[in-house]
């Protein structure tokens, strides 16, 4: 699904490309970054002291053997000490520099993929799991913290160590160095194979991941049902098998590295070990002190360290260059509804709006809507009605921009709406939808989202004018109530109000109701109803209703059947008429008085 397209260029161009990018992330905190980097070098440069004190310490000892001065042993160790304190401290201030880079890139890289998420369109959300996404926003975002903070500076560190090791080493005695170099290619080689291979089964557990957390969030999502169905052993066998899946990557993954880590020390401890015989037999031969060994086996330690990090580097590189691709590929996402490159400016919104011979088709679904062609004046009441699949949803889809019609162009007091930005566009209408979606927080958290900025006052009077403020009062917390998500502690009716005076905050003037009273008792349905009537008053309101009865005022009523406008007149006129209005208001009717002797 998120399948990224082979690509004519290099792949390490690609791969460097795509680091610039990751790395970018940083330049917010590139003094911290750049103090951070200091510490490591002078820590780096003190850690290169290390041997070569323990060196001296060692001599001190054997050449002074049987003697009762110690003077040149103690000023050897104070100053080692004095090494290890400066090296301590250097560390410390790398550390929490590291750790706050870190975690503010993590943070602004999820700000970022979030912000992008939110501006796209629905379509593109119709074809992705919602768990999907959330890995990438966690697990993904995650992998990559190291190479961004403690990786980049590590490079610096290991570097210097490195080189000033390998420097240290050939003057300290060539021939010694050479011996205990030869085996560097073999493992700079180990690493650059065994890190690609980890590399891509890194990005294959992440897909893994991805799939189980979306299952896992769908079945949660909808609890009620799969307890209702008694669909918990499926639920939890089917989760098993995703995350079976993902184990199964993962122990290639453990394999990978379980053969990779051994390989490099072997080799590197077995230079270490060819490194000890030959410097004895110099030390023997009278080329090496006793303390010129001890400090070259230390370096030497250095070095075997020093080119295992680098593997691990290079390991940890290739783990988030696969999480970042991820993400990269959320943020090239480009949404379907573009904006205008100059948009227009409206005034005071009167919320006339015109369907001018519009035309939409899902793709795999065909032709939707065709050539629909309807005016709504200033606080008119439309209301379409048709059978299941006429286009009735679609049609109110396509008046705040979710879609874009496939020709055609739909108005706004004589603008179309595609030059005028979004947020313009949107900001003048709300929504009533049959499923009403709360968010997880309090009763007024929700009214006020509406208009965040919101006075407890007009937050109260909206739920007043809802026929919400009742019942909120009657809770213990009152307005401070929290829903739980998607309002699961509110019953369909309560919901409805809250969404109602979360519209009313919102004071628009064009309302969309979809479908907002069909799943309510009959008690319930009055309440909204008649909140609804408060609600529409002097706003141009499109209304999508299940029972008839509900929109006989309407100021005009539009009948659609597949997809194209077949009726279009009053309540009176359209009954008068005959035709699919009077055969689906008959139907209903009769279905109403036959349903209370059943």
């Amino acid at each position: 699904m998120f399948e990224m397209h082979s690509s004519k260029a290099p792949k390490p161009r690609r791969d460097l490309g795509q680091l610039r990018r990751l790395l970018a992330y940083t330049r917010p905190y590139r003094t911290e970054l750049s103090v951070a980097i200091i510490a490591t070098l002078i820590g780096s440069a003190f850690g290169l002291l290390f041997p070569l004190v323990i060196g001296r310490l060692v001599d001190a000892s054997f050449l002074r053997i049987g003697s009762a001065d110690t003077t040149v042993l103690d000023r050897t160790v104070l100053i080692l000490i004095g090494v290890f304190a400066l090296q301590a401290f250097f560390t410390a201030v790398q550390s929490y520099l590291l750790s706050r880079v870190g975690e503010g890139v993590v943070a602004d890289l999820r700000r970022t993929v979030y912000r992008h998420l939110l501006t796209l369109s629905p379509r593109f959300f119709e074809t992705r799991k919602t768990g999907e996404i959330t890995s990438r926003l966690t697990s993904d975002i995650s992998t990559v913290q190291g190479v961004v903070s403690s990786a980049l500076v590590q490079i610096f560190s290991q570097t210097l160590t490195l080189v000033g090791t390998v420097i240290i080493l050939f003057v300290t005695n060539w021939r010694l160095s050479l011996l205990m170099l030869s085996i560097v290619p073999v493992v700079v080689l180990a690493a650059f194979y065994f890190g690609r291979l980890l590399r891509k089964v890194s990005k294959e557990f992440q897909d893994r991941v991805a799939d189980a957390n979306a299952r896992a969030e769908e079945a949660i999502g909808g609890i009620r049902v799969v307890q209702a169905f008694t669909a918990e052993p499926l639920e939890a066998r089917t989760y098993a098998d995703l995350i079976g899946a993902s184990f199964k990557v993962a122990l290639r993954r453990a394999r990978i590295r379980a053969i990779f880590n051994p390989v490099v020390f072997f080799a590197m401890f077995t230079a270490i070990g060819i490194v000890l015989w030959y410097g004895g037999r110099l030390v023997i031969a009278g080329e090496l002190t006793p303390g010129q060994l001890v400090a070259f086996l230390v370096y030497t330690f250095s070095v075997a360290g020093a080119v295992g990090a680098f593997s691990g580097l290079f390991s940890q590189f290739q783990e988030a260059l696969g999480a970042s691709s991820r993400i990269f590929e959320l943020l090239d996402e480009k949404s379907d509804l573009p904006e205008p490159a100059n948009p227009l400016k409206l005034g005071s919104v009167r919320g006339e709006v015109r369907f001018e011979q519009v035309s939409f088709g899902y793709g795999e679904r065909g032709v939707v809507l065709e050539d629909v062609s309807l005016a709504a004046q200033p606080g008119e009441v439309v209301a379409l009605v048709g059978p299941s699949g006429a286009g009735k949803s679609t049609l109110i889809s396509l008046i705040p921009r979710f879609y874009d019609p496939t020709a055609g162009r739909i108005l706004l007091d004589g603008v179309d709406i595609r030059d005028l930005t979004l947020y313009d566009l949107r900001s003048n209408i709300a929504l009533v939808p049959q499923e009403t979606q709360l968010f997880s927080g309090t009763v007024a958290e929700n009214i006020r989202y509406g208009k965040p900025g919101a006075s407890d006052a007009e937050v109260i009077e909206a739920a007043k004018a809802a026929n919400a403020h009742e019942f909120i009062t009657s809770f213990p917390d009152g307005y401070a109530t929290i829903v739980g998500e998607r309002g699961i502690k509110l019953s369909g009716g309560q919901r409805q109000r809250v969404a109602i005076a979360r519209a009313l905050l919102k004071n628009p003037r064009i309302l969309i109701l979809d479908e907002a009273t069909s799943s309510l008792d009959s008690e319930s349905e009055a309440l909204v109803q008649e909140a609804l009537e408060v609600l529409m008053q002097g706003r141009t309101t499109f209304v999508i209703a299940h029972r008839l009865s509900t929109i006989r005022s309407a100021d005009k009523i539009v009948v659609l059947e597949a997809g194209r406008i077949v009726q279009q007149g009053t309540h009176q006129e359209l009954l008068a008429a005959g035709g699919l209005y009077k055969e689906l208001y008959e139907l209903q009717f009769r279905e109403d008085v036959e349903l209370p002797r059943a």
